[in-house]
Protein backbone atom coordinates (compact mmCIF):
# COMPACT_ATOMS: atom_id res chain seq x y z
CA UNK A 1 0.00 0.00 0.00
CA UNK A 2 1.46 3.18 -0.97
CA UNK A 3 2.89 5.66 1.72
CA UNK A 4 3.00 9.43 2.02
CA UNK A 5 6.61 10.81 2.66
CA UNK A 6 4.14 13.60 4.76
CA UNK A 7 4.19 11.31 8.22
CA UNK A 8 4.63 8.49 9.71
CA UNK A 9 1.38 7.19 11.98
CA UNK A 10 1.30 7.87 14.95
CA UNK A 11 2.04 5.23 17.68
CA UNK A 12 0.12 7.80 20.45
CA UNK A 13 -2.93 7.57 22.24
CA UNK A 14 -5.54 9.12 19.46
CA UNK A 15 -6.78 12.15 22.42
CA UNK A 16 -2.88 12.97 22.55
CA UNK A 17 -3.39 16.64 23.77
CA UNK A 18 -0.29 17.56 22.63
CA UNK A 19 -0.84 16.17 19.04
CA UNK A 20 -4.36 18.24 19.10
CA UNK A 21 -2.39 21.33 20.80
CA UNK A 22 0.02 21.77 17.76
CA UNK A 23 -2.58 21.06 15.16
CA UNK A 24 -4.70 23.20 16.40
CA UNK A 25 -3.05 26.39 15.39
CA UNK A 26 -2.95 25.13 11.59
CA UNK A 27 -6.44 24.37 11.42
CA UNK A 28 -7.40 27.98 12.48
CA UNK A 29 -5.10 29.41 10.18
CA UNK A 30 -6.42 27.15 7.35
CA UNK A 31 -9.95 28.28 8.64
CA UNK A 32 -9.69 31.81 8.74
CA UNK A 33 -8.33 32.08 5.08
CA UNK A 34 -10.69 29.57 3.56
CA UNK A 35 -13.96 29.59 5.60
CA UNK A 36 -16.86 30.53 3.15
CA UNK A 37 -19.07 33.57 3.85
CA UNK A 38 -22.57 32.07 5.03
CA UNK A 39 -25.04 34.30 6.86
CA UNK A 40 -25.43 32.37 9.92
CA UNK A 41 -21.59 32.78 10.38
CA UNK A 42 -22.03 36.86 10.35
CA UNK A 43 -21.44 38.59 13.63
CA UNK A 44 -24.47 40.09 14.27
CA UNK A 45 -25.14 43.94 15.13
CA UNK A 46 -22.73 45.59 17.87
CA UNK A 47 -21.41 41.74 19.12
CA UNK A 48 -18.65 39.93 17.48
CA UNK A 49 -20.74 36.50 17.24
CA UNK A 50 -23.60 35.42 14.67
CA UNK A 51 -27.33 35.94 15.84
CA UNK A 52 -27.85 32.42 18.39
CA UNK A 53 -30.76 32.47 16.59
CA UNK A 54 -29.78 32.51 13.34
CA UNK A 55 -27.15 29.93 14.76
CA UNK A 56 -29.98 27.94 15.72
CA UNK A 57 -31.93 27.98 12.67
CA UNK A 58 -28.93 26.93 10.58
CA UNK A 59 -28.26 23.91 12.63
CA UNK A 60 -31.80 22.56 12.01
CA UNK A 61 -31.75 22.87 8.90
CA UNK A 62 -28.19 21.59 8.26
CA UNK A 63 -29.25 18.31 9.60
CA UNK A 64 -29.07 15.53 6.96
CA UNK A 65 -28.80 18.80 4.67
CA UNK A 66 -26.03 20.17 2.18
CA UNK A 67 -24.84 24.00 3.04
CA UNK A 68 -26.04 24.87 -1.01
CA UNK A 69 -29.55 23.48 -0.30
CA UNK A 70 -30.06 25.05 2.99
CA UNK A 71 -29.01 28.57 2.21
CA UNK A 72 -32.14 29.66 0.21
CA UNK A 73 -34.40 27.92 2.93
CA UNK A 74 -32.28 30.02 5.61
CA UNK A 75 -32.68 33.12 3.90
CA UNK A 76 -36.02 32.93 3.09
CA UNK A 77 -36.92 30.97 6.87
CA UNK A 78 -35.14 34.37 8.70
CA UNK A 79 -36.66 37.36 6.29
CA UNK A 80 -39.88 35.48 6.91
CA UNK A 81 -39.31 34.57 10.58
CA UNK A 82 -36.52 36.95 11.51
CA UNK A 83 -36.59 36.22 15.51
CA UNK A 84 -37.14 33.60 18.43
CA UNK A 85 -40.39 35.90 19.35
CA UNK A 86 -41.93 35.90 16.06
CA UNK A 87 -41.21 32.22 14.87
CA UNK A 88 -42.65 31.40 18.70
CA UNK A 89 -45.94 32.95 17.79
CA UNK A 90 -46.12 31.70 14.02
CA UNK A 91 -48.55 28.98 12.94
CA UNK A 92 -47.17 25.81 12.47
CA UNK A 93 -48.76 25.81 8.62
CA UNK A 94 -46.87 28.97 8.24
CA UNK A 95 -43.49 27.19 9.41
CA UNK A 96 -44.15 24.20 7.68
CA UNK A 97 -44.62 25.95 4.60
CA UNK A 98 -41.77 27.64 4.87
CA UNK A 99 -39.76 24.97 5.58
CA UNK A 100 -41.54 22.92 2.38
CA UNK A 101 -38.89 21.10 0.37
CA UNK A 102 -36.08 20.46 2.99
CA UNK A 103 -37.84 17.32 4.14
CA UNK A 104 -37.45 15.90 7.95
CA UNK A 105 -40.05 18.05 8.99
CA UNK A 106 -40.06 16.90 12.17
CA UNK A 107 -36.84 19.60 12.62
CA UNK A 108 -39.43 22.42 11.76
CA UNK A 109 -41.73 21.61 14.21
CA UNK A 110 -39.04 21.54 17.08
CA UNK A 111 -37.32 24.63 16.09
CA UNK A 112 -40.69 26.00 16.42
CA UNK A 113 -41.34 24.27 20.13
CA UNK A 114 -37.99 25.44 20.73
CA UNK A 115 -39.03 29.08 20.44
CA UNK A 116 -41.79 28.72 22.40
CA UNK A 117 -40.05 27.39 25.03
CA UNK A 118 -37.17 29.94 24.58
CA UNK A 119 -40.13 32.73 25.22
CA UNK A 120 -41.74 30.60 27.96
CA UNK A 121 -39.20 29.59 30.01
CA UNK A 122 -35.55 32.31 29.09
CA UNK A 123 -37.64 35.47 28.75
CA UNK A 124 -37.08 34.92 24.71
CA UNK A 125 -33.43 34.97 25.15
CA UNK A 126 -31.73 31.67 23.82
CA UNK A 127 -29.53 30.52 26.56
CA UNK A 128 -25.83 30.29 26.68
CA UNK A 129 -25.36 26.82 28.43
CA UNK A 130 -25.52 23.81 26.71
CA UNK A 131 -27.59 22.18 29.81
CA UNK A 132 -30.20 24.79 29.49
CA UNK A 133 -30.06 24.44 25.38
CA UNK A 134 -30.33 20.34 25.83
CA UNK A 135 -34.04 21.41 27.47
CA UNK A 136 -35.54 22.64 24.14
CA UNK A 137 -37.25 20.43 22.13
CA UNK A 138 -35.10 18.91 19.41
CA UNK A 139 -31.77 20.34 20.38
CA UNK A 140 -29.35 17.43 21.22
CA UNK A 141 -25.95 17.28 21.98
CA UNK A 142 -24.57 18.30 18.69
CA UNK A 143 -27.15 21.48 18.18
CA UNK A 144 -26.42 22.57 21.97
CA UNK A 145 -22.79 22.51 21.45
CA UNK A 146 -22.89 24.21 18.15
CA UNK A 147 -25.00 26.73 19.40
CA UNK A 148 -23.11 27.58 22.77
CA UNK A 149 -19.28 27.40 20.89
CA UNK A 150 -20.58 29.41 17.67
CA UNK A 151 -23.12 32.28 18.99
CA UNK A 152 -21.84 32.71 22.78
CA UNK A 153 -18.13 31.13 22.54
CA UNK A 154 -18.27 28.66 25.45
CA UNK A 155 -15.69 25.63 24.81
CA UNK A 156 -18.48 23.12 24.23
CA UNK A 157 -17.78 20.31 21.08
CA UNK A 158 -19.33 19.18 18.83
CA UNK A 159 -19.07 15.92 16.46
CA UNK A 160 -21.48 16.01 13.24
CA UNK A 161 -20.65 13.78 10.30
CA UNK A 162 -18.14 16.50 8.61
CA UNK A 163 -15.93 15.85 12.27
CA UNK A 164 -16.19 12.63 13.03
CA UNK A 165 -14.39 12.08 9.47
CA UNK A 166 -11.92 14.31 9.56
CA UNK A 167 -10.97 12.68 13.31
CA UNK A 168 -11.19 9.13 12.19
CA UNK A 169 -8.93 9.93 9.50
CA UNK A 170 -6.77 12.15 11.45
CA UNK A 171 -6.02 10.08 14.15
CA UNK A 172 -6.77 6.65 11.99
CA UNK A 173 -9.59 5.10 14.54
CA UNK A 174 -10.85 2.38 12.26
CA UNK A 175 -13.49 0.77 14.84
CA UNK A 176 -17.25 1.51 13.47
CA UNK A 177 -18.19 5.44 13.38
CA UNK A 178 -21.64 4.58 14.89
CA UNK A 179 -20.16 2.22 17.77
CA UNK A 180 -20.96 4.11 21.05
CA UNK A 181 -17.18 3.19 21.86
CA UNK A 182 -16.01 5.77 18.79
CA UNK A 183 -18.49 7.92 19.78
CA UNK A 184 -17.50 8.43 22.83
CA UNK A 185 -13.60 9.07 21.73
CA UNK A 186 -14.40 11.74 18.72
CA UNK A 187 -16.36 13.53 21.70
CA UNK A 188 -13.29 13.36 23.78
CA UNK A 189 -11.08 14.20 20.52
CA UNK A 190 -13.61 17.26 19.96
CA UNK A 191 -13.57 18.66 23.63
CA UNK A 192 -9.79 18.93 23.88
CA UNK A 193 -9.69 20.51 20.64
CA UNK A 194 -11.83 23.55 22.27
CA UNK A 195 -10.48 23.46 25.57
CA UNK A 196 -8.14 25.89 26.25
CA UNK A 197 -8.32 27.94 23.16
CA UNK A 198 -10.22 31.62 22.82
CA UNK A 199 -12.31 30.44 19.69
CA UNK A 200 -13.94 27.45 20.44
CA UNK A 201 -16.23 28.43 18.06
CA UNK A 202 -14.06 28.84 15.12
CA UNK A 203 -12.45 25.86 16.26
CA UNK A 204 -16.05 23.70 15.89
CA UNK A 205 -16.42 25.35 13.04
CA UNK A 206 -13.19 24.97 10.78
CA UNK A 207 -13.57 20.84 11.95
CA UNK A 208 -16.60 20.86 9.90
CA UNK A 209 -15.72 23.31 7.09
CA UNK A 210 -12.79 20.83 6.45
CA UNK A 211 -14.89 17.97 6.38
CA UNK A 212 -17.28 19.53 4.17
CA UNK A 213 -14.60 20.93 1.89
CA UNK A 214 -11.28 19.50 2.00
CA UNK A 215 -11.85 16.10 3.89
CA UNK A 216 -14.46 14.94 1.72
CA UNK A 217 -15.95 11.02 1.81
CA UNK A 218 -14.50 10.59 -1.57
CA UNK A 219 -11.55 12.25 -3.44
CA UNK A 220 -10.43 14.02 0.13
CA UNK A 221 -8.12 16.92 -1.50
CA UNK A 222 -5.32 15.76 1.26
CA UNK A 223 -2.59 18.45 -0.37
CA UNK A 224 -5.18 21.17 1.10
CA UNK A 225 -5.50 19.87 4.53
CA UNK A 226 -4.02 21.60 7.34
CA UNK A 227 -3.82 18.63 9.14
CA UNK A 228 -1.78 16.75 6.22
CA UNK A 229 1.32 16.23 8.52
CA UNK A 230 0.45 14.14 11.18
CA UNK A 231 -2.72 12.41 9.19
CA UNK A 232 -2.63 8.91 9.94
CA UNK A 233 -4.80 7.71 7.32
CA UNK A 234 -3.24 9.90 4.82
CA UNK A 235 0.12 8.25 5.75
CA UNK A 236 -1.31 4.80 5.09
CA UNK A 237 -2.23 6.21 1.40
CA UNK A 238 -5.76 5.14 2.73
CA UNK A 239 -8.17 8.27 3.74
CA UNK A 240 -11.01 7.15 1.80
CA UNK A 241 -11.30 4.13 3.69
CA UNK A 242 -12.69 5.59 6.83
CA UNK A 243 -14.77 6.28 8.91
CA UNK A 244 -16.07 2.94 9.12
CA UNK A 245 -19.34 2.24 8.97
CA UNK A 246 -21.84 -0.76 9.42
CA UNK A 247 -23.75 -1.36 6.99
CA UNK A 248 -27.10 -0.15 6.43
CA UNK A 249 -30.85 -2.17 7.01
CA UNK A 250 -32.53 -2.69 3.96
CA UNK A 251 -35.10 0.03 3.49
CA UNK A 252 -38.83 -1.38 3.97
CA UNK A 253 -40.68 -0.71 1.25
CA UNK A 254 -44.03 0.98 1.25
CA UNK A 255 -46.60 1.70 -1.08
CA UNK A 256 -47.98 5.09 -1.97
CA UNK A 257 -51.21 5.71 -4.17
CA UNK A 258 -52.27 8.98 -5.09
CA UNK A 259 -55.71 9.44 -6.06
CA UNK A 260 -56.19 12.94 -7.74
CA UNK A 261 -59.92 13.88 -7.89
CA UNK A 262 -60.51 17.33 -9.90
CA UNK A 263 -63.55 19.48 -9.88
CA UNK A 264 -63.89 21.82 -12.72
CA UNK A 265 -60.01 23.45 -11.93
CA UNK A 266 -59.83 22.31 -8.28
CA UNK A 267 -58.38 19.54 -7.00
CA UNK A 268 -59.02 17.38 -3.63
CA UNK A 269 -56.70 17.98 -0.95
CA UNK A 270 -56.72 16.25 2.56
CA UNK A 271 -54.10 16.93 5.26
CA UNK A 272 -52.30 13.92 6.89
CA UNK A 273 -52.83 12.90 10.49
CA UNK A 274 -51.06 14.77 13.18
CA UNK A 275 -48.63 11.94 14.19
CA UNK A 276 -46.14 10.32 11.94
CA UNK A 277 -44.72 10.84 8.39
CA UNK A 278 -45.05 14.64 7.25
CA UNK A 279 -47.74 14.73 9.92
CA UNK A 280 -50.39 17.58 9.66
CA UNK A 281 -48.67 18.64 5.98
CA UNK A 282 -51.19 18.90 3.11
CA UNK A 283 -51.83 15.65 0.43
CA UNK A 284 -53.96 14.61 -2.51
CA UNK A 285 -56.16 11.71 -1.37
CA UNK A 286 -53.05 8.77 -1.00
CA UNK A 287 -53.56 5.38 -0.04
CA UNK A 288 -50.59 3.91 1.60
CA UNK A 289 -50.63 0.03 2.00
CA UNK A 290 -47.86 -2.79 1.99
CA UNK A 291 -48.36 -4.21 -1.30
CA UNK A 292 -50.08 -2.36 -4.53
CA UNK A 293 -53.80 -2.29 -4.77
CA UNK A 294 -55.81 -3.13 -7.23
CA UNK A 295 -57.79 -1.03 -9.63
CA UNK A 296 -60.72 -2.38 -7.91
CA UNK A 297 -59.59 -1.70 -4.34
CA UNK A 298 -58.46 1.47 -4.88
CA UNK A 299 -61.50 2.84 -6.30
CA UNK A 300 -63.10 1.15 -3.21
CA UNK A 301 -61.10 3.01 -0.97
CA UNK A 302 -61.61 6.51 -2.44
CA UNK A 303 -65.34 6.01 -2.01
CA UNK A 304 -64.71 5.19 1.87
CA UNK A 305 -62.85 7.98 1.81
CA UNK A 306 -64.35 10.50 -0.11
CA UNK A 307 -67.57 9.92 -0.53
CA UNK A 308 -67.59 9.77 -4.27
CA UNK A 309 -67.72 7.30 -6.74
CA UNK A 310 -64.84 7.05 -9.28
CA UNK A 311 -63.86 6.79 -12.91
CA UNK A 312 -60.11 5.69 -12.73
CA UNK A 313 -57.74 5.02 -15.96
CA UNK A 314 -56.36 2.05 -15.71
CA UNK A 315 -52.61 3.32 -16.18
CA UNK A 316 -51.16 5.92 -13.30
CA UNK A 317 -50.07 9.28 -14.93
CA UNK A 318 -46.51 8.62 -12.90
CA UNK A 319 -44.51 6.40 -10.93
CA UNK A 320 -41.67 7.09 -8.92
CA UNK A 321 -39.59 6.05 -5.84
CA UNK A 322 -39.12 8.72 -2.68
CA UNK A 323 -36.45 7.66 -0.10
CA UNK A 324 -36.62 8.47 3.51
CA UNK A 325 -34.53 7.42 6.36
CA UNK A 326 -35.75 4.49 6.95
CA UNK A 327 -38.52 3.32 3.87
CA UNK A 328 -38.62 2.96 0.21
CA UNK A 329 -41.70 4.69 -0.84
CA UNK A 330 -43.50 3.68 -4.09
CA UNK A 331 -45.69 6.11 -5.47
CA UNK A 332 -48.23 5.44 -8.23
CA UNK A 333 -50.10 8.93 -9.03
CA UNK A 334 -53.80 8.45 -10.68
CA UNK A 335 -56.29 11.03 -12.12
CA UNK A 336 -59.53 10.28 -11.04
CA UNK A 337 -62.87 11.69 -12.08
CA UNK A 338 -65.32 11.85 -9.69
CA UNK A 339 -68.51 10.76 -11.54
CA UNK A 340 -71.35 11.10 -9.06
CA UNK A 341 -71.50 11.47 -5.25
CA UNK A 342 -71.49 14.41 -2.54
CA UNK A 343 -68.49 14.80 -0.39
CA UNK A 344 -67.63 13.43 2.90
CA UNK A 345 -68.03 15.50 5.21
CA UNK A 346 -64.59 16.23 6.34
CA UNK A 347 -62.79 14.42 3.85
CA UNK A 348 -61.07 17.39 2.47
CA UNK A 349 -61.13 21.13 1.05
CA UNK A 350 -61.39 21.76 -3.22
CA UNK A 351 -58.34 23.99 -4.14
CA UNK A 352 -56.40 24.87 -7.49
CA UNK A 353 -53.14 24.07 -8.05
CA UNK A 354 -52.66 28.17 -7.53
CA UNK A 355 -54.37 28.28 -4.20
CA UNK A 356 -52.09 25.83 -2.50
CA UNK A 357 -49.79 28.21 -1.66
CA UNK A 358 -50.23 28.31 1.72
CA UNK A 359 -50.66 23.95 2.17
CA UNK A 360 -47.28 22.63 3.17
CA UNK A 361 -47.27 19.60 0.85
CA UNK A 362 -44.51 16.60 1.10
CA UNK A 363 -42.22 16.47 -1.71
CA UNK A 364 -43.54 13.31 -3.11
CA UNK A 365 -47.20 15.51 -3.49
CA UNK A 366 -45.60 18.48 -5.54
CA UNK A 367 -44.28 16.10 -8.19
CA UNK A 368 -47.45 14.26 -8.33
CA UNK A 369 -49.15 17.79 -8.50
CA UNK A 370 -46.86 18.44 -11.40
CA UNK A 371 -47.76 15.32 -13.33
CA UNK A 372 -51.25 15.82 -12.77
CA UNK A 373 -51.50 19.57 -13.78
CA UNK A 374 -49.70 18.32 -16.89
CA UNK A 375 -52.41 16.04 -17.65
CA UNK A 376 -55.08 18.46 -16.90
CA UNK A 377 -54.15 20.92 -18.96
CA UNK A 378 -53.97 17.97 -21.92
CA UNK A 379 -57.29 17.32 -21.16
CA UNK A 380 -58.48 20.92 -21.42
CA UNK A 381 -56.87 20.84 -24.86
CA UNK A 382 -59.26 18.11 -25.80
CA UNK A 383 -62.75 19.36 -23.81
CA UNK A 384 -62.55 16.42 -21.97
CA UNK A 385 -64.52 16.87 -18.84
CA UNK A 386 -62.82 16.66 -15.36
CA UNK A 387 -65.28 15.45 -12.41
CA UNK A 388 -68.04 18.01 -13.10
CA UNK A 389 -70.51 15.84 -11.61
CA UNK A 390 -69.07 15.57 -8.17
CA UNK A 391 -70.65 17.89 -5.68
Amino acid sequence: MPRSTDAAPNPTDPSDPADIAAARPRLLRWYRKHKRDLPWRRPAPGSRYPDPYRVLVSEAMLQQTRVDTALPYFERFVAELPTLDALAAADEQRVLRLWQGLGYYRRARNLRAAAQAVAQDHDGQLPSDVDDLLTLPGVGRYTAGAVASIAFNRPAPIVDGNVARVLCRWRRIESPVQARPTQDKLWRLAELFVQGTRTPGDVNQALMELGATVCTPRSPDCPRCPLRQDCQAKAQGDPESLPNKTKPKPLRVEHHDVVALPRGDKLLWAQRPDAGLWSAMWQMPTLQSADPPSQSALIDWAKQTTGLNTDLPAEPLDVFEHLTTHKRLRYRVHLARAVSGRLRKGAGVWRSPEQTHDLPLPNPQRRALSAVQTALEALKKTGTPTGSAAR
